[in-house]
């Protein structure tokens, strides 16, 4: 199979790589040796990566700013809405005497259980459903049905399946990810060019190998953006696992805080699910640029 696997990658690169990165290097060129200020307000101006940090650095400071002057010159209840300053002490004293970084551990290796399993799951499901359209036409219609459900009323139905042990919290956020998943795999699957196909099975592929060695290959750029943003979607049903007969994780530091009306806890957490999602997300965004220099 390496004559088509090595067929494949040049498919890739030559109709999509090429025509888009003959297009796309003079933009990219102009904006690492160029910069002009009227460029912030061109449309669709392309801008070197130190403008594009500073002004993502330079906004969220600005808006914690503006966030702390709201809250220290008392137009806000500090009970409803702490400072910032009050929220990043409470998350120093929560690291320090509450173990947060240990609730932090326990529920990224939920939510990378969980994602990882819809991931394993959605990614051939999605494939066959739109590789084989009796497939498709049997399941889709299921899919589409369970991913409108709330996640929150399946929760007792959860509890009576698996109990209140780790199974529930991975299945719940397994629940809120896979059957999003697997129609953004699908969508991927049909963008696959037609000719990609065609050119396989003209040099003698089998039908698991057009699948493995030419579909999945050219569709990579996308499933990796898909799984970026499905890993967001797992994030938000943290809360909702965790709160099932947790003794652990952010999700139940969080619910805890609230009982006792500790919003500056409650706000820590949340922050602390924001930080750990944002990097997550840099982190994959370098890999995909490492991963698809071609794009």
């Amino acid at each position: 199979m390496t004559e088509v696997a090595a067929g494949t990658a040049p498919l890739g690169r030559d109709a999509s790589a090429g025509a888009v990165g003959q297009m796309a290097a003079p933009a990219d060129t102009h904006a690492t040796t160029s910069f002009r200020i009227g460029d912030l307000f061109r449309l669709r101006a392309p801008l070197p990566p130190f403008v594009s940090g500073a002004i993502a650095v330079g906004a969220s400071l600005l808006l914690l700013a503006v966030w702390e002057v709201v809250a220290r010159a008392g137009l806000t209840n500090p009970l409803f809405f702490p400072a910032p300053s009050a929220v990043l002490d409470a998350m120093r004293r929560m690291f320090a005497e509450q173990n947060l970084a240990w609730h932090a551990g326990v529920s990224i290796l939920r939510v990378w259980a969980a994602f990882l399993l819809a991931a394993v799951m959605a990614i051939p499901i999605g494939m066959l459903m739109s590789g084989y359209r009796a497939f498709g036409a049997a399941i889709e219609p299921v899919i589409d049905f369970i991913r409108y459900l709330p996640v929150p009323a399946l929760v007792p139905l959860s509890i009576i399946w698996f109990g209140v042990g780790e199974e529930t919290k991975i299945f719940l956020l397994w629940l809120g990810t896979f059957f999003q998943l697997v129609l953004l795999v699908a969508d991927d699957m049909r963008r696959v060019p037609h000719e990609y196909i065609e050119i396989a099975y003209t040099i003698g592929a089998k039908p698991w190998q057009v699948l493995k060695d030419v579909a999945f290959r050219a569709m990579l750029p996308g499933l990796v953006d898909n799984l970026r943003i499905t890993l967001g979607w797992c994030w938000t049903y943290l809360i909702i696992a965790e709160i099932v007969a947790a003794s652990s994780g952010l999700g139940f530091v969080i619910w805890t805080a609230r009982r006792y009306m500790k919003t500056p806890e409650v706000m820590a957490g949340v922050v602390l699910i924001g930080l750990i999602g944002l990097l997550t997300d840099q982190l994959l965004r370098l890999l995909h640029r490492r991963a698809f220099r071609y794009l």
